[in-house]
């Protein structure tokens, strides 16, 4: 089997890729790049492709990937918020040790 064939992939896994895709899509991501990463996403979630012969079959899913999509990290924060929440942790850490 070529590297790239999807033929181990249930219909289902395939409809995740497509739409994991059209939201990289939506965020900016090239196309090739949205689909290399919608792939390594359902990989990650199920361990490949679940029909006979793939190497996914019989393995639990782990959900993690798919719970993490969407969260943006420190770096895509505004600095007025990223201030306002270092002024808040500051405040919180004072409080604590004064009590």
């Amino acid at each position: 089997m070529p590297r790239g064939d999807k033929s181990k992939y249930t219909d289902k896994q395939k409809r995740m890729a497509e739409h994991i895709e059209e939201g990289y899509e939506k965020r900016g991501v090239p196309k090739d790049e949205a689909e290399a990463r919608a792939w390594a996403t359902v990989n990650a979630e199920h361990g490949g492709g679940k029909k006979p012969g793939g190497s996914g079959r019989g393995k639990a899913e782990n959900h993690a990937p798919a719970e993490k999509g969407g969260r943006l990290g420190a770096a895509h924060r505004t600095e007025a918020d990223r201030s306002a929440a270092a002024k808040k942790g500051w405040e919180t850490r004072r409080k604590k040790a004064a009590g």
